[in-house]
């Protein structure tokens, strides 16, 4: 402590060396050189107080005046100033000790000392391993690093000289930020080049941005291109969840205060009630492809033999051969003019199945060309699938999995720990999911915050979370029974979009997330069963979270739970720039 507060106040006085590191034993040396001084500076300090306080008594007691000091009073008076103002320069008062202990000048023009003495302490004073997304953070004996601390600290800076001539040559633009990781064969340092020379472009700092601590390779040519960092979420966890008798400890992706709170309130809820039920009731993914004739006759043509019952096993037969997984499961077609619009929908095993399911497609159209010659594929996706976009057609016939969830609510929970009525959520329900959703025009948004939950779950298990847009179609139903002292609750989503392999799923931290759940990769023997436990659970979560938010509704809860806990005092402007 005391070797670290004398190096920041006072430059060493040495030659120069050729490492310029300040040694052990210097250290120790500086350290019992002064132990000498600072006691007999604490000893004067006290006896000086005690010997004062002892002749002032006296003179109270004598009624002798305060202000009459004889020669050896005065002498104590300037012990004592001179003592505590040491003492005040010895608890780390810098600028006190640097009056009465000031350097001589030549020691103040040594700044390339000065300057190296505050790069050592620096990386002493850095963490030795960052936090990343997939790693154990607790480092023994480590210090705490505050969230500020992460803005404050300066970012690991490109060293060698081959890397400062790479990122010159980036900056320059005479070699390409995308071609780094080939050039180099070292994704983490292609990521850190990259950084680099982006802060030298736009002039701003990303020492907020976590750049250690990730797996570079793991995304290569999968999940991001030219990437130089992470961003980090907090991950929650709402329940447990009773789902079909079993446990779903749910994690939840979020910045937003009460989310994951609410949610893991409907949780309980679920749970001392008894438990909720969930039904897959389709699983299938859709491509539709776009294709153009010179007539509205043609494309008719095309549009009954796909439809023809007698073709369907030759086409099932083409479109398979595309996986060991995709299994064709029909063809839905819709005109417009001269332009037909094919929807296929296959099932995809434990993948969400965009991919598997564009290839079948693909597989299709290259075999339709034969007895379709004039068939112009304008695209293999004419937004009649339909992804990421609202859709009707997802709405009524369906997208991935589509399932329905159900719960029944006893009376003494919906007011002991929901604070409200079984009477005060039906209405509520009709009110606002049913009746302001349709004044709205919504397009499958009957529902409170369907998309809140779908998309912390999402972000926490590695699925696309774009899909979230058509994965979240919700209709929240609501109804008194049992004479209407219990709720009956249910939640029907027809387009969940989820899987347990391939993109993001395969990352360390959402696949520690997806086996927390159980369904880590695929099922090997029953394929697809993952995926599908998977929908069911973010269904199943779905339900506790629009059982929670609307019980707050109703109770007058919201705008007082979100100023408790959603609220910021931090000026997030001042953290870096």
């Amino acid at each position: 402590m005391e070797a670290r507060g004398e190096l920041s106040t006072k430059p060493v006085q040495s030659p120069r060396s050729t490492t310029k590191k300040i040694s052990f034993e210097e250290d120790s040396t500086k350290v019992s050189s002064e132990a000498l001084p600072n006691a007999v500076f604490f000893t004067l300090f006290f006896s000086v107080v005690y010997f004062l306080l002892s002749r002032w008594r006296e003179k109270i007691r004598t009624s002798t005046p305060l202000h009459l000091v004889t020669s050896s009073e005065i002498v104590a008076i300037f012990a004592l100033i001179a003592s505590f103002i040491y003492l005040l320069g010895f608890f780390g008062i810098d600028f006190v000790k640097s009056l009465i202990l000031r350097p001589s000048t030549d020691v103040w023009n040594s700044e390339d000392d000065e300057e190296e003495n505050e790069v050592l302490l620096c990386k002493e004073d850095a963490p030795k391993v960052p936090c990343g997304q997939a790693l154990d953070c607790s480092v023994p004996g480590a210090p705490v690093i505050s969230f500020q601390k992460v803005f404050d600290e300066k970012p690991e800076r490109v060293t060698t000289e081959e890397d400062e001539e790479i990122v010159k040559a980036v900056v320059a633009g005479t070699t390409p930020s995308y071609s780094l990781e080939s050039k180099l064969g070292d994704c983490k340092r292609a990521a850190a080049i990259r950084r680099e020379a982006l802060e030298r472009l736009t002039g701003k700092s990303l020492s907020g941005l976590p750049l250690d601590g990730f797996d570079y390779e793991s995304i290569l040519g999968q999940c991001c291109e030219m990437p130089i960092g992470y961003v980090q979420i907090p991950v929650g966890i709402a329940g447990p969840l009773l789902l079909n008798g079993r446990e779903y400890s749910v994690p939840m992706a979020t910045t937003e205060g009460c989310l994951v709170a609410s949610t893991n309130r409907g949780c309980k809820a679920i749970h001392l009630s008894g438990g909720a039920s969930s039904v897959l009731l389709k699983d299938g993914m859709t491509r539709a492809p776009v294709v153009r004739f010179s007539t509205a006759k043609r494309a008719a043509d095309l549009k009954l033999y796909l439809e023809d019952p007698l073709n369907s096993e030759t086409l099932a037969v083409v479109f398979n051969r595309s996986s060991r997984f995709a299994r064709l499961q029909g063809i839905k077609c819709a005109i417009a003019g001269k332009n037909l619009y094919m929807r296929f929908t296959c099932s995809t095993g434990d993948a969400m199945g965009m991919n598997m399911v564009s290839k079948g497609v693909q597989n299709v159209l290259d075999f339709l060309q034969t007895d379709f010659p004039d068939m112009d594929v304008i695209g293999i996706s004419g937004n009649f699938c339909s992804d990421k976009k609202p859709a009707a057609v997802n709405w009524i016939e369906g997208r991935g999995k589509s399932v329905v969830c159900e719960a029944i609510i006893k009376g003494d929970v919906v007011r002991k720990v929901l604070k409200t009525s079984v009477e005060s959520l039906v209405e509520l329900n009709i009110l606002k999911n049913l009746t302001g959703s349709a004044m709205a025009g919504a397009l499958g948004g009957f529902n409170a915050h369907a998309s809140n939950i779908v998309a912390a779950i999402y972000i926490a298990t590695g699925q696309d979370p774009a899909q979230n847009v058509e994965s979240s179609h919700c209709i929240t139903m609501m109804e008194a029974v049992n004479d209407g002292k219990d709720l009956h609750i249910s939640v029907t989503m027809p387009s969940i979009e989820v899987g347990t392999v391939g993109g993001g799923t395969q990352l360390a931290s959402q696949l520690a997330c997806l086996n927390l759940l159980g369904v880590k990769g695929a099922n090997r023997e029953s394929p697809g069963a993952n995926s599908r436990l998977l929908a069911t659970i973010v269904a199943g979560a779905v339900l506790a979270g629009e059982l929670s938010l609307m019980s707050a509704l109703a109770a007058g809860q919201l705008v007082k739970s979100h100023m408790k806990y959603n609220r910021s005092s931090k000026d997030a402007s001042n953290t870096a720039s």
